[in-house]
This record gives structure tokens, sequence and C-alpha cells, in this order.
């Protein structure tokens, strides 16, 4: 199955688990300013999931302004070496400030895409959904000090999401 049916169905899955979530409500950031967060953005770690589970190193997005929305392109590597995309657009929530989003690899489903926390300089974020099913830390380099990750671990725990269960995406020096 290709990357991007993997992650359409994915997020028709987080779409899913949102509306059946009986978690505490889970806090987003209060703001983003979605022209400093467009750019390319490393994954550093992530909560497994089935729909990346191709992915052995290498995965990074790349957001750019889509008229009224945010357009997102996805990439991983895989075992073969191969070079996996999806192409995906987002929307803001209204009402949100840029912290809350609605993305899409495949219309019409559309999963929630939480800033959780946010680096005031746009170096690091913990995206997640209320669900708590999905996560993942990014960065605008393809490796972070230890510290922050501890701290952005320390974090996504104290939000409800399983920080043992986190696992770190490997880069290749190629991706740098």
């Amino acid at each position: 199955m290709s990357y991007s049916l993997f992650l359409s169905i994915a997020a028709a899955a987080v779409w899913l688990t949102a509306c059946t979530s009986t978690s505490r409500p889970l806090a987003t950031v209060p703001a983003v300013d979605l022209d400093r967060y467009y750019g390319r953005w490393y994954e550093i770690a992530r909560l497994p999931n089935w729909f990346q589970a191709m992915c052995i190193s290498d995965t990074q997005a790349t957001y750019r302004a889509d008229g009224s929305a945010v357009a997102v392109v996805n990439q991983c590597r895989t075992a073969t070496g191969r070079i996996e995309q999806a192409d995906g657009i987002t929307k803001v929530v209204a009402g949100s400030r840029g912290a809350r989003l609605k993305v899409s690899f495949f219309r019409p489903f559309y999963g929630d895409y939480w800033i959780l926390d946010l680096d005031p300089d746009y170096r690091w974020v913990l995206v997640g959904e209320p669900g708590r099913q999905y996560a993942w830390i990014l960065a605008r380099k393809p490796k972070l000090d230890a510290a922050t990750q501890m701290a952005l671990l320390a974090r996504a725990a104290e939000l409800g999401f399983d920080r043992q269960a986190f696992i770190l995406t490997p880069h290749t020096p190629a991706t740098r």
C-alpha cells in the first residue's frame, strides 16, 4: 500500500479517535504564526503508528501557504531506500489562532493536527491529537539537543501521551 493511502486512512482514524475520545481536554499553544511555521520540519520522534510503519528514517514535512489553506508534503525513507511522499492539505480550525489544524491526505477525511508546544523561535514543536494516539516531535534541523528532546517527551507525558512509546527517527547525512 502506498504512503499516501496509509496517511489517508490514518487521517480518518485520527478523526474517528478524536470524536470518541473520553480523555481530559488537550490544551494547545495560544496561537501559531503560520508564516513562521511554514518550511521544512524534521521528525525527531513519534508515537508508533501503522501509517508510518514503512518509514525507517529521514522523515520530514514541508508546509507552505496554499491560498487560504496550508499545503503539506510528507516524506520518509523506507527499508528499501525508497523515498515515499504524501501530499496533503491543512485547514486552520476557526477560532484556534492557528494552533488547531485539520489535515487531509485523502479528502474528504481530515484528522486533527494540534500544536501542543512550540519554541518561541519556531525551532521545535510538539504536535498531537486529542485522542492521544498520535504525536510527533519535529524540529527545523534533523537533530535536536538531548535536553530539549527530553523536555518535550516530558511535556507529552504531562499531556497524557505515552512517553515510553515514542520512537526516535534517524536521519542520514544526506538529509541534513
